[in-house]
């Protein structure tokens, strides 16, 4: 498993197998956020499982990612980090979706977008939030998710 500890409580990566669950769970993650399209989470046999959440999304251009789902995935990552766990977003390779998908878990914990770009392309090497497709999503996730938190 290749992964990047982006904070505390986040970690970016490439889909991992299931004998790295064994690994996740010593992390303390309770969460895993699988952004693949084709590839659904594996599914966790342990007695006590990491809980999964499949936001099914491509990494292209033509089909940007959902707000919907990037404000479902920083909901429940939000729920599990204040409960004491730990989320793992991840993709294929751990550049784009899932690097979006923590960006905005980020900026729900009150980053500003540009921080929250800046800290994960530094703490991942692979990382690339700032390519042309994904940086104007998390960009609209922080405005939509601003609004959001303010609406009354």
């Amino acid at each position: 498993m290749n992964y990047s500890q982006i904070t505390d409580d986040l970690f970016i990566g490439n889909m991992p197998s299931l004998s790295d669950y064994d690994q996740l769970r010593e992390l303390g993650v309770r969460l895993i956020i699988n952004m693949r399209f084709s590839r659904p989470p594996r599914p966790d046999h342990h007695h006590e499982p990491i809980a999964t959440l499949w936001l099914r999304s491509l990494d292209n251009p033509f089909f940007p990612i959902s707000i919907h789902k990037l404000m479902r995935g920083a909901q429940a990552a939000l729920a599990t980090i204040r409960s004491g766990g730990k989320v793992y977003a991840h993709c294929a390779y751990g550049r784009h979706r899932s690097v979006a998908m923590g960006a905005c878990i980020l900026v729900a914990q009150g980053f500003d977008p540009f921080a929250a770009m800046k800290l994960i392309a530094e703490r991942r090497e692979v990382a690339d939030p700032y390519a042309y497709y994904i940086k104007p999503r998390i960009l609209k996730f922080a405005k939509e998710w601003n609004v959001a938190r303010y609406a009354v």
